[in-house]
């Protein structure tokens, strides 16, 4: 819909006017008029095009027509100029006798100009798009995408981009969302007339924008790197941009400075004004404004059901055995195994709690970035030391030490494959969390920063579950997702103390009730299946903890819209543990079978000690069983001295970087 400008114009002078391809000029002709007019006629050269409102009955506006008090005279022009008012339009106008009174003459300059996105987002900048200015999801959805530049293409002085103001290298451009200024007109703008971007006070802090420099740049701030200039930057809100007459194309490159967050909805607006001069002394008055919307691309998380790419684990003076099991899962597997040696760990062996890895998309650009939790404990360096570097990108939320506790780390921070809920898809999946039960009043929480963060990504909309019942406190404890090659293409598998019950009073019916968990350890006393059957007090403590889980299961079945057949209960018992706080919470008996790895069809499961029958642990014979009829097999590892009596297991003591989704986010019908 063309919006007119209105046009003063007067009469017995000439005036000379920038019209733009695509605009029209609204002028009140009754107001322009000498005194007692009565009478006017139109007449242009052929670019220019005109209408008459309220419609005439005349056929021919060279002849007088009867001047309205509410006539009005639309202008707009069919092409550019090609030289400087070489259109014109002349409003003669006549008393009542039809005698000429006065003219107004209008001298016209025509200009195309388009600030242009990749608004369908194919990864290409198309001309003009007439949805660039807005932001709509879906499929037949509208609107560029714009990166958050939060990787490092630096050599030296390792920095995240975002936290220096120059192109490092032109690879950096990758990272930026492309944005073109096309123009077509005579070889200058008329006199005075300029052009210039801006944005508001509040988008300033989200964006900058870099042009290259030509040779005749002389306006720009100084000190920018090699070959661009800083057009828009947190206290640049307007700069002027140049015309470079004739058919030309400039080309500016918008870098995303942060992420979606409870303060930022992610959507910018960039804005092409042409101002025109009134005099001298006085400001230009914007007789034209182009407007172009970006969405910043949001972090998502990956599944335990997409390809792995490469795992992440910790060598310490401990873990030996733990190591020599996953090199020959992960390798076994085809991917590729990181090792953070103790140099950089520091004995920090969690690599799950310091980071979750994710990725960000745009049509043209698509990098992993890591999240750093909060938590920051001896790994606290490596996820910006070492993962940081060209097209591997990082964020983190900082949150006040006395805020943070043990669910801000990110065995705390799970997602679902994608679901269908009621008739609503999660193509991406859903993010969950744990936090306290709803009705406690000193339970812990995941901190509200990192709460805020996930929740304004928008595409991957967060449940939240109660894990404040775990001395830990982790949702990785209880549960996780494996593939499957039928219904939703996925399994939940869930804790279940209710499953290993039934699994020991099975054995204790068939004879086996001296068969002793923790056989042949060293660092546990062994117990028989009697012994455990036989203690009412852990019994209690169990019940307790298979009222949590089940509180858990209810949420996920009604958030992820799973029903019974699409959850599988794992035989695993907890036991009481009075924490630092003085309040009884749960830990696993024995390694928590759950706390596993997922690489594609192999998994990699704590080992669990468990009572053997006929010389097999009956725990990993009835997971085998579980997993076989999904086609996965299971690797049992030992992480009972290195990580399961330190409170953590497998999946604690590793992380594993995945291949991003096929559905792209912008498609989400939100």
């Amino acid at each position: 819909m063309i919006r007119p400008r209105t046009l003063r114009v007067d009469y017995d002078k000439t005036a000379n006017v920038v019209c733009v391809v695509g605009s029209a000029l609204h002028v009140a002709l009754n107001r322009s008029a000498p005194p007692n007019s009565t009478f006017f006629s139109v007449k242009c050269t052929p670019n220019v095009q005109y209408s008459i409102d309220p419609p005439t009955q005349v056929t021919s506006h060279l002849s007088p027509i009867t001047l309205d008090g509410k006539s009005v005279l639309l202008i707009t022009m069919s092409s550019a100029s090609q030289h400087e008012n070489d259109s014109k339009l002349t409003v003669r106008y006549y008393g009542q006798n039809k005698d000429v009174l006065s003219n107004a003459i209008l001298h016209l300059t025509a200009l195309e100009i388009s600030l242009d996105v990749d608004a369908d987002r194919d990864g290409v900048v198309e001309k003009n798009n007439p949805n660039k200015g807005s932001w709509k999801w879906g499929p037949d959805g509208h609107g560029a995408v714009l990166l958050v530049n939060c990787d490092s293409e630096r050599r030296y002085g390792k920095k995240l981009d975002t936290e220096v103001d120059y192109i490092a290298k032109l690879s950096d451009l990758r990272d930026m969302s492309e944005m073109v200024l096309r123009t077509r007109g005579p070889a200058k703008l008329p006199d005075g007339y300029k052009l210039t971007m801006h944005i508001s006070q509040s988008d300033a802090e989200s964006i900058r924008v870099y042009s290259p420099r030509p040779h005749s740049y002389s306006n720009f701030l100084p000190g920018v790197s090699s070959g661009f200039t800083r057009v828009l930057t947190s206290r640049v809100l307007s700069g002027q941009v140049p015309y470079l007459g004739g058919v030309a194309e400039t080309s500016f490159y918008v870098e995303g400075l942060r992420f979606p967050d409870k303060d930022f909805d992610g959507l910018i607006t960039i804005n092409l004004s042409l101002l025109e001069p009134i005099c001298r002394g006085l400001p230009e008055t914007p007789i034209f404004t182009d407007t172009v919307v970006f969405r910043v691309a949001p972090w998502i998380m990956t599944p335990n059901t997409l390809r792995p790419v490469e795992v992440f684990v910790c060598s310490t003076s401990d873990n030996y055995g733990f190591l020599k099991g996953m090199k020959n899962l992960v390798l076994n597997s085809g991917y590729k195994l990181n090792i953070c040696h103790e140099y950089m760990n520091r004995g920090d062996r969690w690599m799950q709690d310091e980071l979750e890895f994710g990725y960000i998309e745009a049509p043209h650009q698509r990098f992993p970035v890591v999240l750093d939790s909060p938590r920051d404990g001896k790994l606290l360096d490596f996820p910006y030391s070492e993962l940081l570097g060209p097209d591997f990108g990082y964020v983190t939320r900082m949150a006040l030490r006395k805020d943070v506790s043990s669910l801000d780390s990110f065995g705390n921070l799970e997602v679902s494959p994608p679901v269908t809920v009621n008739g609503k898809e999660y193509p991406l999946g859903r993010i969950i969390i744990g936090v306290a039960f709803p009705t406690t009043t000193k339970g812990r929480n995941m901190t509200k920063v990192v709460q805020d963060f996930l929740w304004a990504q928008k595409v991957q909309e967060p449940i939240a579950l109660f894990s404040d019942w775990l001395v830990v406190g982790h949702v990785d404890e209880f549960m996780t997702f494996v593939p499957a090659p039928d219904r939703k293409g996925f399994r939940l598998l869930l804790a279940s103390p209710d499953a290993g019950y039934k699994l020991f009073r099975g054995l204790k019916n068939n004879g086996h009730g001296q068969a002793k968990l923790f056989e042949g350890r060293n660092d546990q006393k062994p117990i028989t299946v009697d012994e455990i059957l036989e203690d009412e007090g852990f019994q209690a403590e169990n019940n307790y903890v298979q009222s949590c889980i089940d509180w858990n299961r209810d949420v996920l079945k009604r958030e992820l819209g799973l029903d019974d057949a699409d959850i599988i209960d794992l035989p695993i018992l907890f036991k009481l543990e009075q924490d630092t706080d003085y309040e009884f919470r749960a830990v696993a008996f024995y390694p928590d079978m759950v706390n596993m790895i997922v690489l594609g069809k192999s998994l990699g499961i704590p080992k669990p000690f468990g009572p053997k029958v006929n010389g097999r642990c009956a725990l990993e014979a009835e997971m085998c069983s579980l997993m076989e009829g999904l086609g996965l097999t299971c690797t049992f590892i030992d992480d009972f001295a290195s990580y399961h009596r330190l409170l953590g297991e497998v999946h604690c003591g590793s992380n594993v970087r995945r291949e991003g989704f096929d559905f792209k986010w912008w498609n989400l019908d939100m």
